[in-house]
C-alpha cells in the first residue's frame, strides 16, 4: 500500500466551490437573434430553457452539477419561435424578433 495519506492542503479544506456558468455569446442578426452556450458533458434532456420578452434563462442539471444563466437579450424576441440545436456540448438557440411598434407622432 501506498504509505502516504493524500491530504488537500489548508487553502482547500473546507471551501465551497462556486458553480459553473455555461459560456455564451450572443449575436444579432436582421431578423433573428442566435445564442451559443457552452454546457460540455451533458445530455439535451438535461436542459431547460425559458424565454419570455427579453429575457432568456437557461438552466442544465446532471448528476451533482447544476448549471444557471439568466440574461437579457437585445431586442424582443418571439416566445413560440425559436429554434435550437445540441451538438458536442455546445447549445445554438435561435430566436426570431419580435415586430416593434413604431409610435407615430402627430
Amino acid at each position: 500500500t501506498y504509505p502516504y495519506k493524500y491530504r488537500l492542503p489548508r487553502t482547500f479544506r473546507g471551501r465551497t466551490w462556486k458553480e459553473f456558468e455555461p459560456l455564451i455569446d450572443i449575436l444579432e442578426e436582421k431578423d433573428e437573434i442566435i445564442v451559443v452556450a457552452g454546457f460540455a458533458g451533458l445530455k439535451r434532456e438535461n436542459l431547460k430553457i425559458h424565454v419570455k420578452d427579453q429575457r432568456l434563462s437557461l438552466s442544465a442539471e446532471a448528476h451533482d452539477r447544476k448549471h444557471h444563466k439568466s440574461l437579457n437579450l437585445p431586442k424582443r424576441v418571439i416566445p413560440d419561435a425559436i429554434r435550437t440545436t445540441y451538438k458536442n456540448g455546445v447549445l445554438e438557440i435561435r430566436l426570431k424578433k419580435a415586430l416593434e411598434e413604431k409610435i407615430s407622432t402627430r
